[in-house]
């Protein structure tokens, strides 16, 4: 039987059932992503009809099925990402993240999964550059997929000193006695790499880059995925396209 459970998390996801309800996947701290019905959500008069989106953030109250879809009775809200949900450009890269999160949540079922996304998605709320934010959790994500990468030497010889620059095809630093024809970046591009690796993002407290160093990172990381990690994102392809505009 069913057991009652207050289960913190945040909907990453949710797919419309039946004329009048949801299925909303919840990734949560302590059970994984997991399935919980809303029903009758989408009727205009219900209580559960502004909880069962996607960027809810709080403590579920559900009927709690360990290997099924659990039932939600009610949320105690804990942040609704206003600023972000009134924001298109901001709701894309929040849509992204969620994506990109459920996806390297299936490969690598680690806490430290949901601690960084509540993280970024706290940054971007506080109106930090949803770009760079997104970067940063790109980077720290490839140690959970399993293709992280060395930011404190050459990937190619392990020189940790001579650095010149970063290159996906590498998989990551190239110092100057490896390096042959890749495209070369800043040193201010390659010491902000080895930041972002190393920096907890909750305590951001200020964030100002120029736009070469963002756009060089940017492209790194694009490419790295796209090379090493098998995803594809169509969150991602909505984001390029925006980009581009």
């Amino acid at each position: 039987m069913p057991q009652i459970k207050k289960i913190q998390g945040i909907v990453i996801g949710e797919t419309n059932y039946s004329e009048s309800s949801k299925i909303l996947n919840v990734l949560t701290r302590d059970y994984g992503i997991i399935g919980v019905m809303s029903k009758g959500c989408r009727r205009v008069k219900s209580s559960l009809r502004t909880v069962s989106t996607k960027l809810i953030y709080g403590d579920f109250n559900v009927y709690y099925k360990e290997n099924g879809l659990s039932t939600l009775i009610s949320v105690d809200v804990i942040k609704y990402f206003k600023n972000i949900m009134t924001d298109i450009v901001k709701i894309s890269y929040a849509t992204y993240l969620l994506e990109l999160t459920s996806q390297v949540y299936k490969q690598n079922a680690d806490i430290g999964i949901y601690d960084l996304l509540i993280a970024a998605l706290n940054k971007i709320e506080d109106n930090f550059d949803p770009l760079i934010i997104t970067n940063i959790i790109e980077l720290k994500y490839l140690d959970y997929l399993g293709i992280g990468i060395n930011v404190d030497g050459c990937n190619i010889c392990g020189n940790t000193t001579d650095i010149v620059t970063l290159s996906s095809k590498s998989g990551g630093f190239v110092c100057r006695d490896c390096y042959t024809n890749e495209k070369i970046v800043s040193d201010k591009t390659i010491k902000v790499m080895r930041m972002f690796y190393y920096v907890d993002i909750a305590k951001i407290s200020k964030l100002e880059l120029a736009n070469q160093t963002v756009k060089e990172i940017s492209e790194f990381l694009d490419e790295y995925y796209e090379l090493y990690s098998g995803l594809y994102l169509k969150s991602k392809s909505f984001l390029n396209m925006f980009n581009k505009e």
